[in-house]
């Protein structure tokens, strides 16, 4: 299999581990900087250059779009689409789960639970909009958010109403969420591949914060998610048409909550939490497809 993987640094530690396991069981891999792929779009045909050269031949390709390219890097992999390569997460998945927003109205119209969330545009609205959310606390996340970055914690109403507005002042996307105190400041993160959750994690947020992210300080342990977790996952990345995805789920009283469904999630903290060959399970996932 020739495969390419699309990524702006082919030393960060989930590149490296992908070629590494593709390369292991006998496969061609190269790491594609998604900003130097430039394109031709005719209605005789789509062809792709690099670095001066034709792009083609390749049987597959793993994206690694970081949130900050997400416009171009879907770009080049929809370009990738029509010349006929498989690629593990369609462009069209990436670009649904990428917008908070409308991953959230695609997973609550299949009945995925989730935190209840309330989005509005017009300043004038701001009391009545978290009114049809309740009292706080209240979780803000930006709609572009990752890692932690850019999701704030209100206890107030006067708080969730600043915020808000300073936001808006910013014209910065975003949404206002319940917060599920039982967590405990403690998600599971589900790594699903294909049609099973590989490996899971549990991630508990340090002291004094409520976000779990292992960027922010978090911790991880290895984690045996129920049946119902692993239902929740698989079925959460296939309402979005994800073939790989890190599912972030909360324990909350009325069952597991979908937190976030990450298109491209990272290897190190999954595989030094588990021990699991994730990248190995990715590798032979996008073999058995092509």
């Amino acid at each position: 299999m020739k495969l390419a993987i699309l990524s702006r640094n082919s030393k960060l530690y989930s590149t490296r581990r992908l070629i590494e396991a593709a390369r292991v069981r006998g496969h061609s891999a190269r790491v594609l900087d998604p900003l130097r792929c430039y394109m031709r779009i005719a209605s005789d045909g789509f062809d792709m250059h690099y670095k001066g050269k034709p792009l083609a031949g390749y049987d597959a390709v793993i994206p690694r779009i970081g949130a900050s390219i997400t416009r171009y890097g879907v770009a080049v992999l929809h370009q990738f689409e029509l010349m006929g390569c498989r690629t593990l997460n369609p462009s069209q998945a990436i670009a649904s789960a990428r917008d908070k927003l409308r991953a959230h109205q695609l997973l609550a119209a299949q009945g995925i639970g989730m935190p209840a969330t309330v989005f509005g545009d017009n300043p004038d609205d701001t009391s009545d909009l978290l009114s049809m959310l309740g009292p706080p606390p209240h979780v803000i996340k930006l709609n572009e958010s990752a890692q932690g970055a850019g999701v704030i914690l209100t206890e107030k109403p006067s708080a969730s109403r600043s915020v808000v507005e300073a936001l808006r002042g910013l014209y910065a996307n975003f949404l206002v969420q319940e917060f599920i105190a039982e967590a405990e400041g403690a998600d599971v993160r589900c790594f699903v591949v294909g049609d099973s959750v590989v490996a899971a994690m549990r991630r508990q947020a340090p002291k004094g914060d409520f976000r779990s992210n292992l960027h922010r300080g978090g911790t991880a342990e290895a984690v045996a998610p129920s049946d119902d977790e692993r239902a929740i996952a698989v079925r959460a990345a296939q309402v979005l048409g994800l073939g790989v995805a890190g599912v972030d789920l909360i324990r909350a009283q009325r069952g597991p909550l979908v937190l976030e469904v990450n298109s491209s999630p990272g290897l190190e903290g999954i595989e030094a939490a588990t021990g699991v060959d994730v990248a190995g399970k990715i590798i032979e996932y996008a073999a058995k497809g092509v």
